[in-house]
C-alpha cells in the first residue's frame, strides 16, 4: 500500500464515513449507504460519503433527493470521490438531475513538512481573522477574487468563530487598507487533517507569492495543535502551486449539486 493510499483511506474514514459537524444546528446522519450532512439554511447540507451498489444506487439516489426535497433544503451536494462505488455513479448523479461542478484534486501533505515562515510579497500583511468586521474583509477578498460573495460562506464563519473559534484559523492578506486574498483552515478536534479552504486572491495581485503564504501560514498553525495532516480540495490553478509545496494526489473528486425546482 502506498503511502497516498493510506493517507486517502485515513482520511476516508476520519471526515467521511465517521464524519462530525461542529456548525451549529448541524447534525451528520447515517444510513447504511451513506452519510450525511443536514444544516437549516444557509448552511451547508450534502451527501459526504456513499457506498453503493449497482442494483440499488439510482433508488439510493432517488431517495436522497427526496429527503432533502422534503426537508425543505434550497440545495445540497453529493461529494463523489473517483474511488466511489459504483464506478459510472457520477452518471448516475448527472441522470437524477445533480449538476457537476469542475474537477477537483483531492490532495494532502504532512504539516511539519508544509510549515515555513510566511513570505507574503512587499507591502501585503497578514492578519488574522476573530470577529464580524473581519470576517467582512474576507468577504469583500472574496468578491474581489472570485467575482461575487457568499452568504452561506459569510454565516459559516461567523457561526465557527461565535460557537467553535478553535475549530477554525482565518487569516486576510491586506495590502494596505484593502484585502487582497484570504483563506481559512478548519480543524476537526483530534483528528489526523486540517482542511484548507478559500484562498482566492485578486487578479492583479496573483503570482506574487501571497497563496504560499496563506499556505505556509495555516501549516504553521496546524503544527503547533498537533495536527499530522493538511488537505485540500484543489482547482486546477491551485494544484500545481500545491504539487511544488510538496503535497501529494490523492484522488479526484467532484461536487454535484442539487437545486430545488420551487
Amino acid at each position: 500500500m502506498t503511502d497516498e493510499t493510506h493517507v486517502r483511506d485515513l482520511y476516508d474514514a476520519e471526515a467521511r464515513r465517521n464524519a462530525v459537524t461542529d456548525r451549529p444546528g448541524a447534525r451528520v446522519e447515517r444510513t447504511d449507504t451513506v452519510v450525511r450532512h443536514v444544516c437549516p439554511a444557509p448552511g451547508w447540507n450534502g451527501i459526504l460519503w456513499s457506498d453503493l451498489r449497482e442494483d440499488t444506487a439510482d433508488a439510493e439516489i432517488a431517495a436522497q433527493v427526496e429527503y432533502f426535497a422534503q426537508s425543505g433544503a434550497r440545495e445540497f451536494e453529493w461529494k463523489l470521490y473517483a474511488h466511489d462505488r459504483p464506478a459510472d455513479l457520477g452518471a448516475r448523479l448527472s441522470a437524477a438531475g445533480l449538476v457537476p461542478e469542475p474537477l477537483e484534486t483531492l490532495m494532502a501533505a504532512p504539516a511539519a513538512a508544509i510549515a515555513a515562515e510566511p513570505a507574503p510579497p512587499e507591502g501585503v500583511r497578514l492578519v488574522e481573522v476573530t470577529d464580524e468586521a473581519g470576517v467582512d474583509l474576507m468577504m469583500e477578498a472574496r468578491r474581489l477574487a472570485f467575482g461575487s460573495g457568499s452568504p452561506m460562506v459569510r454565516h459559516h464563519l461567523l457561526s465557527r468563530l461565535t460557537e467553535a473559534p478553535d475549530t477554525m484559523v482565518a487569516v486576510v492578506a491586506m495590502a494596505g487598507d484593502r484585502p487582497v486574498s484570504a483563506a481559512r483552515m478548519e480543524i476537526r478536534p483530534g483528528g489526523s487533517f486540517a482542511g484548507l479552504w478559500g484562498g482566492g486572491t485578486a487578479p492583479e495581485w496573483r503570482g506574487k507569492g501571497i497563496y504560499r503564504a496563506l499556505v505556509a501560514h495555516r501549516a504553521n498553525e496546524a503544527v503547533r495543535r498537533g495536527v499530522p495532516y493538511l488537505q485540500v480540495d484543489a482547482s486546477s490553478e491551485s494544484r500545481p502551486i500545491l504539487e511544488r509545496l510538496g503535497f501529494s494526489v490523492l484522488g479526484e473528486t467532484t461536487p454535484y449539486i442539487w437545486t430545488s425546482p420551487s
